[in-house]
């Protein structure tokens, strides 16, 4: 079976940085997976390049843009990779799970990313076991 995977950015940190928590984790699923495929969209993209960048998330690893940029050309030359654009109908479960009485910005991402997955047919792949609570199209490595 081809499960189509929706990585959230922890997941693509994982893959891009060997000195990530969850690296060995990663890399060792990703490859057992075999020829599954993984997609990714504008914004977990910009996610990564941008924690890629960010001295206190990367510490002494800090890449520039360019190094940013030719690490993410890494993962993207894997044929099973593929970006995907907002899926048609995605603004209004976006809406329906975000209009919260909540004053928490961490929502925002993640009814985003739970919204992409579900209007799209995938599975959201993810470290953030606080995302397993959104459905059962959730995937805690």
């Amino acid at each position: 079976m081809n499960t189509l995977n929706f990585l959230d950015a922890n997941v693509w940190m994982a893959l891009l940085w060997t000195r990530h928590l969850h690296s060995e984790k990663a890399r060792l699923w990703f490859d057992k997976v075999g020829d599954e495929q993984f997609f990714f969209c504008r914004f977990t993209q910009i996610t990564v390049l941008r924690l890629l960048t960010t001295e206190k998330v990367m510490g002494i690893d800090t890449k520039t843009m360019a190094e940013a940029w030719r690490l993410w050309d890494q993962i993207w030359a894997d044929e099973r990779v593929a970006f995907l654009p907002e899926p048609q109908g995605l603004e209004r479960e976006f809406q329906s799970r975000s209009r919260l009485s909540s004053r928490s910005s961490k929502i925002w991402a993640d009814a985003y990313l739970a919204a992409f997955a579900l209007v799209a047919g995938l599975e959201l792949v993810t470290f953030d076991r606080a995302l397993k609570s959104l459905g059962d199209f959730v995937i805690v490595l």
